[in-house]
């Protein structure tokens, strides 16, 4: 078994690399979905909701320049193309989104599809022993399980 400077299996950790690339292409449609939601939510909920989503796109862009170094400090080449981000992309695209409980609803979507791109991250990080990788994985899983849980109290649902 070949193994890089890193002191982690060649192989598997090219794997890894193509999962990270996976999860940053849907952060980056993440990040542009509350873009819009920011610039479109309307209504009674508008000033709260607008700084909401704000602190949620800076929070992504943020984590897509983590995902992104992770990549490279792997030995591999983020993705960096809106072609590839859609290719990969797993997300619903929110366009034109206006309404408080489509938008909340679309972020719960989001980010379930996120934590179980990760979770398979975790799980394959952890099989090689990457804990830089596992590290970032089980940050990023406790942040949006529990932006899910406030979502869905906001929506009046259970998780």
């Amino acid at each position: 078994m070949k193994i890089n400077s890193l002191g982690l299996p060649v192989e598997e950790t090219e794997i890894l690399v193509t999962e990270l690339n996976i999860l940053l292409s849907n952060f980056q449609v993440y990040y542009q979905n509350l873009r819009g939601l920011h610039w479109n939510i309307r209504g009674k909920r508008f000033f709260d909701l607008h700084l909401k989503f704000e602190e949620l796109y800076n929070d992504s862009q943020l984590k897509i320049d983590l995902i992104a170094e992770r990549v490279l400090t792997l030995g591999g080449v983020p993705l960096h193309t809106f072609e590839d981000y859609i290719k990969m992309n797993k997300l619903a695209v929110g366009k034109n989104i206006h309404n408080d409980e489509e938008a909340i609803g679309l972020i719960v979507s989001s980010l379930s599809q996120l934590l179980k791109i990760e979770r398979i991250i975790l799980n394959q990080a952890a099989d090689i022993n990457d804990e830089g990788t596992n590290s970032m994985m089980s940050d990023f899983i406790k942040e949006q399980e529990k932006t899910v849980w406030m979502m869905k109290a906001w929506l009046e649902e259970e998780i």
